[in-house]
C-alpha cells in the first residue's frame, strides 16, 4: 500500500509572492499562507494562525505572481515535502507544501480597496428600464386550456 500526500488550504498570504528562477530557467514562486481555525479556550472561542511555507512551480507561479499579495485569500491543493540541508555543521530540515493547484479568491479589486484603506467602488452605470407593456388577448392562442 502506497502512502499519501494531499494537502489542501484555504487561507491568506503573509507576504507577497516571490517570484524567483531555478538554474535551468524554471519559475518558482515561494509564499506563506496563513491559515486561520478557532478553538475552544475556557469559555469563549480564539482565533489561531498556523503558518505554511508554499512553493509553487511552473508558468502558472510566474503568471499569478502580480495577484500573489500580502492579504490575498487562495485555496491550493498540493502535497508536503521536506526539506533537509546542512549549515555550519548542523542539520536543518523544514515541511514545505509543494503547491500543484491554486485559485484565487475574493473579488478583483479586495486587494486595491484594502490597500487604499477605503471602501468606495467605482459607480455602476446604469440603464433606463425599458417602459413595462402588457400584451393584450390578441397575443395568446386561443387553444389555451384556462
Amino acid at each position: 500500500m502506497k502512502d499519501i500526500n494531499i494537502v489542501s488550504m484555504t487561507g491568506r498570504l503573509t507576504r507577497d509572492m516571490e517570484l524567483k528562477f531555478t538554474t535551468g530557467g524554471t519559475p518558482v514562486g515561494k509564499f506563506s499562507l496563513a491559515v486561520n481555525r478557532n478553538k475552544k479556550q475556557g469559555d469563549k472561542w480564539v482565533d489561531e494562525a498556523s503558518f505554511f511555507e508554499c512553493a509553487y512551480f511552473g508558468k502558472q507561479a510566474e503568471g499569478l505572481a502580480q495577484y500573489m499579495v500580502k492579504g490575498k485569500q487562495v485555496a491550493l491543493s498540493g502535497e508536503m515535502r521536506q526539506e533537509r540541508w546542512s549549515q555550519d555543521g548542523q542539520n536543518h530540515s523544514r515541511v514545505v507544501v509543494v503547491v500543484s493547484s491554486l485559485s484565487l479568491m475574493g473579488s478583483r479589486d479586495e486587494n486595491q480597496n484594502r490597500s487604499n484603506n477605503t471602501t468606495s467602488r467605482p459607480p455602476q452605470q446604469t440603464r433606463p428600464n425599458p417602459p413595462q407593456t402588457t400584451l393584450g388577448p390578441e397575443y395568446f392562442d386561443d387553444d389555451i386550456p384556462f
